[in-house]
């Protein structure tokens, strides 16, 4: 074991793994946000099963001054509290990494690894000395090695029982017996275990971040948005976004004066009726949404192509997660993108923003409203499980009170009644986009008849080519204009010039920051684009035709962004490296720089190197 000052400070990845139920998820929340409160970034994730009470649970804990948010792989300290995942946990330390766990049953030397420090404390021992109540030695168990990982690190003890406090805030009963169970962990962590050579110092590196969840700040986006109304089903992990949502309401939404509510949260029957709702609120004028996942998607499909050819505002919040079919329901991936950019049948092309964390998940789910107004189309705003129902730091979310709605085109009955020609799909602009009128905005003029079949300009019936022709043309002239409405993308340039580059996109963002430096510092320079929409903007395409090799990195099996990157900027396939990562957990710095980086050098791009004299 170290006998020195610590070697690694305010840099490291701990793993704790657990038994689903056990109680284990606030006591690691716990630990995670303490160390936040030392001015430490953290990047927590949880990854839990889909089933049943009993089964493997994990919460990892990103430690880094640096500010890197994104998993880095590998474990330096794990904490093993599942003898079901022993050997699994074991094989994910670094060699030279900690195992810690409950020695309370002896094992034998071959369950252990050579390479790494084992650190034994007889948790369950310790809870039986003190607590009769099963429940409560199981509970407590939690707090106890809470307290312990603050000893060995190192940790402010203040600042964990603070966040005791915030925890039991009027419960004062359970307060005083969890600050006792740390305290019993940190005193005999202090006693009887080693030295280690992680630590946790006070910092100053959080500064005035926030943490949330991205669903959290998509609903609060969508209060923000102008959204009244919101029907939904419950789907894993888009539910705690429409829960959210209605918490924002009651608090944000109730007339001061009447106390009444000013918003209608449906939970319908199915993710059908679920749709249908949003697509009738959207059509009466209401700023409408649904969340949902890929499962939802697929249901939803013909009702998407009811409000894209009827032309009618909706958004869809698509938090996704492993597919197809049920797939895998708590674990993350970006695998609905070509789902959504098509959704329904017949020729269809849909708006998707991508935002990459919780203050643009705020932000453009706000966006998307007045984008749904504007286009008269549906909105897909697609987060993931990994930046939906993870906890981030993130910038502080602001926003603008001078902003006002952008209804979009929607005639008045001044208008009308002065004879202004109204056409529902007559394109008066060349932007693609027909006037509208809300329901009732006139006793005599401005009706027509919404339809999900082929009409001419002005909403009659028709079955000629030419009418169908007109209408899906200039659908496409709508989603031109839609280009330059979208969020556009952001570049990272190369610090050197360079003809390599790689485009990757939401929920990747924080592995490749990072992952851009390492290859960086290994001399391999690459320009990098990351896409924040589709339609893509021209400067997608700028970025591509500049660019002899670029490589695209998204967490799917089948290239999806690729794909459409191919198909709608005309692209040659063989210019487009996928970079994939498709195992439902979220993407890791070191996978991106270590496939880029295999790539580059079997191209026989090698680093630039200084010419010595």
């Amino acid at each position: 074991m170290p006998s020195d000052a610590p070697a690694r400070i305010n840099d490291f990845v701990i793993k704790f793994s657990n038994v689903n139920g056990s109680g284990s998820a606030s006591a690691n929340t716990l630990f995670a946000k303490s160390i936040m409160r030392m001015g430490v970034p953290v990047s927590p994730r949880n990854i839990f099963p889909s089933n049943i009470q009993g089964l493997p649970t994990w919460y990892e804990v990103r430690v880094c001054e640096a500010g890197y948010l994104g998993r880095r792989g590998g474990v330096d300290f794990m904490v093993a509290m599942n003898p079901q995942t022993w050997d699994k946990d074991l094989a994910e330390i670094e060699p030279g990494g900690y195992l810690f766990y409950d020695s309370s049953k002896p094992l034998p030397k071959s369950r252990f690894r050579d390479d790494v420090h084992t650190i034994g404390m007889p948790l369950t021992q310790i809870c039986n000395r003190t607590y009769s109540d099963p429940r409560e030695r199981q509970l407590f168990k939690n707090i106890i090695y809470v307290g312990a990982l603050s000893a060995m690190l190192g940790m402010d003890l203040a600042e964990v029982e603070k966040l005791i406090g915030e925890q039991y805030k009027g419960k004062e009963r359970l307060l005083e017996p969890n600050i006792k169970a740390l305290h019993m962990g940190r005193d005999y962590a202090l006693e009887h275990l080693p030295r280690i050579d992680l630590a946790v110092r006070r910092a100053d590196a959080v500064g005035e971040k926030i943490f949330l969840e991205g669903n959290s700040a998509a609903a609060l986006g969508a209060v923000y948005g102008g959204a009244t109304v919101a029907a939904w089903y419950p789907i894993t992990p888009s539910s705690s976004l429409a829960e959210a949502f209605a918490r924002h309401c009651k608090r944000l939404r109730h007339d001061p004066e009447s106390g009444k509510a000013r918003y209608a949260i449906v939970q319908a029957e199915d993710e059908l009726a679920s749709i249908g709702m949003v697509i009738g609120a959207g059509w009466n004028g209401a700023r409408a949404f649904t969340a949902t996942s890929g499962p939802g998607i697929s249901l939803m499909q013909e009702f998407i192509g009811l409000a894209y050819f009827a032309e009618i505002p909706a958004v869809i919040f698509n938090v996704q997660r492993g597919g197809p079919s049920t797939g895998m329901p708590t674990r993350t991936q970006q695998a609905d993108i070509t789902a959504c950019a098509y959704a329904s049948h017949g020729d269809t092309k849909h708006v998707l923003l991508l935002p990459e964390d919780p203050k643009e998940c705020f932000e453009m789910g706000a966006q998307a409203f007045d984008l749904a107004d504007r286009l008269q189309t549906p909105i897909f705003v697609m987060l993931d499980l990994d930046i939906g129902m993870n906890e981030r730091l993130c910038e502080p979310l602001a926003w603008d009170d001078s902003h006002r709605y952008d209804r979009g085109k929607v005639m008045t009955s001044e208008e009308l009644e002065a004879g202004k020609d109204f056409g529902r799909y007559l394109d008066v602009d060349g932007d693609g986009i027909a006037y509208r009128t809300y329901p009732g905005t006139h006793p005599t003029r401005g009706a027509y008849f919404t339809r999900g079949t082929t009409k001419d300009r002005y909403a009659r019936y028709s079955e000629t080519g030419p009418d169908y022709v007109d209408n899906v043309q200039r659908l496409l002239r709508k989603l031109e204009t839609a280009k330059e409405l979208v969020p556009a993308p952001h570049l990272r340039p190369a610090k050197r010039a360079t003809r390599t580059g790689v485009i990757y996109y939401g929920s990747t963002s924080p592995a490749m920051h990072e992952a851009l430096d390492q290859l960086e510092a290994q001399g391999l320079d690459l320009d990098a684009l990351r896409v924040r929409a589709f339609p893509f903007s021209d400067d997608v395409s700028e970025f591509i035709a500049d660019h002899d090799r670029l490589f695209v990195v998204e967490q799917n099996r089948d290239a999806q962004l690729r794909s459409l990157l191919v198909n709608e900027c005309v692209i040659d396939p063989a210019r487009l490296v996928p970079i994939l990562h498709f195992d439902g957990t979220p993407i890791t710095a070191r996978f991106i720089a270590g496939e880029i980086g295999q790539q580059m050098k079997a191209m026989n791009v090698m680093p630039l190197r200084k010419v010595v004299q």
